[in-house]
């Protein structure tokens, strides 16, 4: 027999094997669920205005002046933020947390004072995290699907900036737990820049088809300056309270 003592096996959750294998993958799931969740509790925040764009889109390119307007809205909205009770906590900017115009947008907002949050995602070609954001408030996510959680976990507004197949992607999500009713307490919804979205999506042609209803038509509204739409979110969300999230997906139990 051989009397050398067996080296100590690792702990599970230590084992980087076992925790980046198949069988962990529900613990790595979670582990985007609960993570932010500890995160945003400890930084205290209790609900964020949502930028979705383009991450190509360039201030200097084609469609340039949304660059600005999205920087100016973002600024607009974290001064206006922080004249509300517990301000510093109120209605952060929140954005998939790379360039184009998620960067635009933290950037008003940090150049306003504020704090700023970003959502960024793993990708193969890599999505580098843009300067303006909080450290405190920039999380790194592997799954599409936990990161679009959280976009709408806290979420009292979501403003579409023109963007391609990873925006279309969040506003479809964002619109059909709207149309469905997964949200406790529905957001505002901004679709900016009209030109751009009309031509991209007919709307229109969608009720026309009948595979949605006029009414739907109503869970989102046009903007295209960013006084239009800081007045819209002034109009929704100035009276509601701080710390009444999560917004989407509210556990309930009838348990006794």
């Amino acid at each position: 027999m051989n009397d050398a003592a067996l080296p100590r096996p690792l702990l599970a959750y230590k084992d980087p094997c076992f925790v980046d294998g198949e069988a962990a993958r529900p613990l790595r799931i979670l582990s985007e669920y609960l993570a932010p969740m500890d995160a945003l509790s400890r930084a205290d925040v209790h609900d964020t205005v949502v930028f979705f764009g383009s991450a190509r889109l360039r201030p200097d390119g084609p469609l340039g002046r949304y660059y600005q307007d999205a920087r100016e809205l973002a600024r607009l909205v974290a001064e206006w933020a922080r004249s509300l009770p517990n301000g510093g906590q109120r209605l952060v900017v929140c954005t998939g947390g790379g360039g184009g115009i998620m960067e635009a947008a933290n950037r008003g907002a940090a150049e306003a004072g504020a704090r700023t949050m970003g959502l960024n995602i793993s990708l193969p070609m890599e999505q580098v995290p843009n300067p303006y954001l909080s450290p405190e408030l920039s999380f790194e996510f592997h799954y599409f699907f936990m990161r679009k959680l959280w976009f709408a976990h806290l979420s009292r507004a979501l403003i579409a900036f023109p963007g391609g197949f990873g925006t279309l992607d969040e506003l479809f999500e964002v619109l059909t737990l709207a149309q469905t009713g997964k949200f406790e307490s529905p957001p505002l919804i901004l679709l900016y820049g009209p030109d751009y979205w009309r031509e991209v999506i007919d709307f229109e042609a969608l009720v026309r088809h009948g595979t949605i209803s006029a009414s739907d038509l109503e869970l989102f509204r046009w903007v295209d300056s960013p006084r239009e739409a800081l007045d819209l979110l002034r109009a929704a969300l100035a009276t509601e309270r701080a710390g009444a999230g999560p917004y989407f997906a509210h556990s309930r139990c009838s348990c006794p």
